[in-house]
């Protein structure tokens, strides 16, 4: 256990210790086919400047973070529960979830993928595109229909 988690009282839960399977080929595949599928859910239901960051190699805690700003708080809640929802299908696991008090940020985490939901102002201020702009970004735009 780690100092911090110590000192807070704390034990981590059985949930939080759930293995990461990047030597696992098929799970890569249907991790990057989730993190696709989540964006363009969020894109689909209306979230603005959806991005997708490719941390792997540059960040030791996840894979994939996704940035998303939704127009209200209702939609935020909402596409936080619909993500948590189609992780499930994908076989994802799930540490938790966490929003402040105005439910201007949600953050989903998902052990190999941490979507943040932003409103317009809060994502402004806190700004983590900037602290991932050496990443590269994951394209999940569909294909133009025929």
């Amino acid at each position: 256990m780690d100092p911090d988690t110590k000192a807070l009282g704390r034990t981590p839960s059985e949930e939080r210790a759930a293995p990461r399977r990047h030597e696992d080929a098929a799970f890569e595949a249907v991790l990057r086919d989730f993190v696709i599928e989540a964006a363009q859910l969020l894109e689909d239901r209306h979230c603005e400047d959806v991005v997708v960051f490719d941390v792997r190699g540059i960040c030791q805690v996840t894979d994939y973070i996704i940035i998303a700003t939704g127009t209200s708080d209702r939609q935020i809640k909402s596409l936080g529960s619909e993500l948590k929802v189609l992780a499930k299908q994908h076989d994802i696991a799930r540490m938790g979830d966490d929003v402040d008090e105005d439910s201007s940020w949600l953050v989903v985490d998902l052990v190999d993928v941490v979507a943040h939901l932003f409103e317009q102002a809060t994502r402004e201020h806190y700004d983590l595109e900037m602290m991932w702009d050496d990443a590269p970004q994951i394209d999940f735009s569909r294909p133009p229909r025929k």
